[in-house]
């Protein structure tokens, strides 16, 4: 029964099952999250019940982008959120019967399908604020949890 389990080398066989182990004790730890999306708020890029896993290492030496679907931890390691990036540092913006103007300029958001006429005065970002929202805009925006998050906030971006 032995052979079965560990093959003609007990020692080389736990050698590698400890590699194995550490290889992936660092993988998960410190590089890539995974993450379940609970709800519909990014509906229709990623579905309810869907799991994804999150780079912790992309905005070690890179600044987010626009656009880019990132996890927030404002409440910790364990309860994140998933938002897409859509307003930089120190711009300014204003939501408009659902679509978002940044500058004064009209925000091309192909991946958001359905608008609810959400309304939001012009503000202007501090140098580590950014504006994250969901892709579901269809539902009632008190309804609708999105928001300003700190830079530090920003625990990666959403790999798939």
């Amino acid at each position: 029964m032995q052979r079965a389990f560990f093959g003609g080398n007990t020692r080389n066989t736990m050698i590698r099952a400890g590699v194995f182990i550490l290889f992936c004790a660092v993988l998960f730890g410190w590089v890539l999250r995974p993450i379940r999306v609970t709800g519909i708020s990014m509906l229709p890029t990623y579905a309810d019940r869907s799991l994804n896993f999150v780079n912790l290492l992309s905005y070690k030496f890179s600044d987010p982008k626009r656009g880019d679907v990132v996890s927030v931890g404002k409440l910790g390691d364990r309860a994140m959120l998933m938002k897409r990036i859509i307003v930089l540092p120190g711009e300014t913006y204003s939501i408009n019967n659902g679509h978002v103007f940044v500058n004064g300029e009209p925000l091309d958001e192909p991946y958001v399908v359905n608008r609810e006429k959400w309304q939001s005065l012009p503000r202007t970002l501090a140098a580590d604020e950014y504006l994250v929202i969901g892709d579901n805009r269809g539902m009632l925006m008190k309804d609708h949890y999105f928001g300003i998050a700190n830079r530090d906030h920003l625990l990666g971006k959403v790999l798939f």
